[in-house]
């Protein structure tokens, strides 16, 4: 909160608006049915509203978004195959694995990060893509889960828990800490993270890697273990960047992390639970480790 209170109101005031022109439409697009030309322009709607006031306009980010968007949203206008989709979940991965969005999201002050955008952006322009055209089905797609999703998700979480976080330690990537803040701090911090990681973070993985990629490796071998277990390993792959590569401790933990999502998403018959189970651990991660 601190490092807002130092940024002009003549910037602060923009981003504010364009982060929430973003979730609007991140909240919305899949339940409606705009054009594509529609969509393409909602997502550089927020660029221009941030960038403009703020001195930071670039014509080559106002190209690259919209030209970046329309690739996941005429994705599957292409021939459907096996390697269509395939290369539908490397596409939707590889901004986030190389880290290619926050170049284009230029800062309009040093304590203003504003890549956030495009990760939405880019999320709900593959939802659309999967929920219009390829129309996978047994997702179980939706922002706010069910009472039983609820209850699975965390019994699964409770389930790694000890096995998870003892493994962590084990090899060092975490070590447990005793929050130092007020009780109410604390309560708010974890209330927060969840919610940002179930609508952001645990719903774009979980149904790319649980909706999809699990579900097209099992069918294409005919055996569950095979989905669970090799939607795990790529789960587990696509952190070996995480902070430094190749961080292979996280990479460990995240492939033992999405097993347990799987399992959540199998039970379940949809991502929901498995996006409850995901939040839950990154939530205790973030408030009770480091």
């Amino acid at each position: 909160m601190n490092r807002w209170l130092e940024v002009p109101p003549a910037i602060a005031i923009p981003v504010a608006i364009a982060l929430l022109v973003e979730l609007f439409f991140y909240f919305t697009q899949p339940r409606k049915r705009w054009p594509q030309w529609f969509l393409i322009a909602s997502s550089l709607a927020p660029y221009l509203i941030y960038s403009i006031p703020g001195g930071v306009f670039d014509w080559r980010s106002a190209l690259i978004i919209p030209t970046a968007i329309a690739v996941p949203l005429f994705w599957f206008r292409l021939p459907p195959s096996r390697w269509t989709d395939v290369g539908f979940v490397l596409l939707m991965a590889a901004p986030l694995v190389f880290k290619l969005i926050a170049p284009v999201y230029a800062r309009p002050h040093e304590r203003v990060q504003l890549e956030v955008l495009g990760h939405l952006a880019w999320i709900r322009a593959g939802v659309t893509a999967i929920l219009r055209d390829r129309q996978q089905a047994g997702i179980g797609f939706g922002f706010w889960p069910k009472a039983a999703e609820w209850r699975t998700g965390a019994i699964v979480y409770a389930a790694f828990v000890p096995a998870g976080f003892g493994l962590g330690m084990l090899v060092g990537f975490v070590e447990f800490r005793w929050p130092v803040q007020d009780w109410w701090i604390v309560a708010l911090t974890a209330v927060a993270t969840f919610l940002g990681v179930l609508w952001v973070v645990a719903l774009s993985e979980e149904l790319f890697f649980r909706g999809l990629l699990q579900q097209w490796i099992e069918e294409w071998t005919g055996t569950a273990w095979a989905g669970l277990l090799l939607a795990s390993l790529a789960f587990g792959a696509v952190h070996l960047g995480f902070r430094a590569f190749p961080n292979w401790r996280f990479a460990l933990l995240a492939a033992v992390a999405g097993v347990f999502y799987g399992i959540a998403f199998r039970k379940s018959g949809g991502i929901r639970a498995a996006m409850v189970a995901h939040a839950l651990v990154v939530t205790t991660w973030k408030v009770l480790f480091r």
